[in-house]
């Protein structure tokens, strides 16, 4: 069977795209605190080149929360919002499309790998429709960089024969994975060092009749690579990674719990509970976890916010071909295939960082791995395929046909489930009812002296500045702004009329308000007049509701109410 990759791979690309921009705004159903906190950053760099916290374009890493995520992100959404301005559809718009040149990039990677259409093709096909890559490319999430620029790296690596400035476009590539995803900061430099040990004679005959392309590849290595060692022991690179490391005060608790309560001798009992033990086994443990098919195929991650719940991250019908494709990628690695045994590496390597986190499944950081799944089940499937057509020919299209439509059956059925069932189910893991809580606030704004928010659903200030498009500099320069840091963390309690406190600091009776940071709101109706925006947990007495907020399964969000 004959593939115009000229006519399909366009068609594949489209494909890709419309899954990822179709109601974008509207699914996931609402933007989360941190695509609130990357568009309203971005728009903060367009209007005065000053991130919220005031750093004048920040490179490595910007503050956020104090979770200090990587800051390419905040430059790629710019122009969006430049044009479009700041809404949820630009913040995510630049990551559907990143999400739809990933097709691309894994189309020309399995060319350059495998030097197959069929495979090439049946990759991207799988990069544009499975769950793993679309759920993610659909907002706005660092990972989507790293897979996309990463890719691309490789991609032009391995065809790097058609054109003499693609090895140093790949190099490029690579260096911008560094600024992309905290993860990609540990994966790229070891998949970088294994290909110039495994091609570094073929690399160094490249090179040596350009002189250009050679220049520049050491120029982009240089730049990019030279300050990593200093960002990566800076505590900001650091803060997140400290937070989720496998060995936290739960885990020591657990270790000590352990040895307490056994019936082995002390000397035993400290030899088999202690942290080097703990962190292997639980590592080896996770790391094993990356290639289950539960994992793969049939639950998926833990994290509602990074995949569908119970739904697998790959399509079941592809399994066998998977763990099929495996098994030959292995066989040609051992056999000295160099390509083949890069990948082999890649794929052994990527999830080691998510392996050594406390979450288990964890689907953004085990990233690095993508597109390399779809590229085994190419493999497996396309071979498998062959085999059929040599012994029964007239039964080979048949089989593909049966193939291809349980394939778009597993996509009718996910996109059914994450359009309807999962925007209903998981709505408060994306902070859903905000902007109706902020459009209601500022419609009402001159009526009021002071709107007090609720915490409760998480950084609300970050919601009110991105959904009124809030003057940065304006916001920086406030005098009744309150920032302060605790728990690891960067909290604001008011600017403007704002405020912000937790549900158990407002009474059940009475006008008198605590924020965290120890300050009092006085809504005394005789001293000022009040716009609460509570949680249904949280009413006080004596005060008149105007309005209540629903999520999507109709249960009470907000309410909201007056002195």
């Amino acid at each position: 069977m004959k593939l115009n990759n000229r006519l399909l791979l366009p068609l594949i690309v489209v494909i890709g795209f419309f899954l990822r921009t179709t109601f974008l705004d509207k699914f996931p159903p609402s933007p989360n605190w941190d695509e609130v906190s990357h568009g309203y950053n971005a728009f903060s760099i367009l209007e005065t080149a000053k991130d919220e916290w005031g750093k004048f374009l920040p490179l490595s890493n910007f503050r956020a929360y104090g979770d200090y995520p990587l800051a390419l992100n905040l430059y790629l959404t710019i122009p969006f919002i430049w044009v479009f301005g700041l809404d949820v559809f630009s913040i995510r718009l630049p990551h559907a499309i990143l999400g739809a040149l990933s097709v691309i990039t894994s189309y020309y990677l399995a060319i350059g790998l495998t030097k197959s259409k069929k495979i090439s093709l049946l990759s991207a096909l799988l990069v544009a429709i499975e769950p793993w890559n679309l759920f993610l490319s659909r907002f706005v999430i660092q990972a989507n960089l790293s897979i996309f620029f990463l890719t691309a790296a490789l991609a032009l690596f391995f065809n790097r024969r058609n054109h003499r400035f693609f090895l140093p476009l790949s190099f490029l590539s690579f260096g911008l994975t560094l600024y992309s995803y905290h993860t990609t900061r540990i994966i790229t430099p070891l998949l970088l060092f294994v290909l110039l040990v495994i091609f570094g004679k073929k690399i160094k005959v490249s090179c040596a009749n350009d002189i250009k392309a050679r220049l520049f590849s050491i120029c982009v290595l240089v730049l990019f690579f030279l300050p990593l060692p200093f960002i990566l022991i800076n505590p900001e690179s650091r803060a997140r990674s400290s937070e989720v490391f496998i060995i936290d005060q739960g885990a020591v608790n657990l270790i000590e719990e352990k040895r307490n309560t056994t019936n082995y001798p002390v000397v035993v009992s400290k030899l088999i509970y202690n942290r080097p033990v703990y962190f292997v086994s639980e590592t080896i443990k996770n790391y094993i976890g990356y290639f289950s098919p539960s994992f793969l195929f049939f639950k998926g991650g833990t994290q509602h916010q990074f995949s569908v719940p119970d739904w697998g991250l790959l399509y079941t019908i592809n399994l066998p071909f998977f763990y099929y494709g495996g098994y030959l990628l292995f066989y040609k690695a051992l056999k000295k295939n160099k390509n083949y045994i890069f990948v082999s590496f890649w794929l052994l390597v990527s999830p080691i960082v998510a392996s050594i986190t406390k979450e288990n499944f964890a689907v953004l950081r085990s990233t690095p791995m993508l597109p390399v799944p779809q590229l085994l089940t190419s493999l497996g499937a396309v071979s498998l395929y062959k085999k059929i057509s040599k012994k029964y020919n007239k039964l080979s299209l048949f089989v593909f046909c049966i193939y291809l439509f349980i394939l778009l059956f597993s996509v009718k059925s996910y996109l059914a489930v994450y359009y309807k069932e999962y925007a209903k189910d998981y709505f408060q893991d994306w902070q859903y009812g905000y902007k109706e809580v902020v459009n209601y606030a500022i419609e009402r704004y001159s009526s009021y002296d002071k709107i007090v928010t609720t915490k409760k659903y998480g950084e609300p200030h970050e919601f009110f500045l991105f959904y009124t498009a809030w003057n940065p500099q304006k916001y920086r320069n406030d005098p009744n702004l309150i920032r302060f840091y605790q728990s690891n963390w960067y909290w604001v309690d008011r600017f403007d009329k704002f405020y912000f406190v937790n549900d158990w600091d407002i009474p059940g009776e009475g006008y008198e308000l605590i924020m965290e940071s120890g300050g009092k709101i006085d809504c005394s109706p005789v001293v000022s007049k009040c716009l609460l925006i509570t949680s249904p947990a949280s009413i006080p007495d004596g005060w008149t509701k105007l309005k209540t907020i629903y999520f999507l399964d109709g249960s009470s969000a907000f309410e909201i109410m007056e002195n």
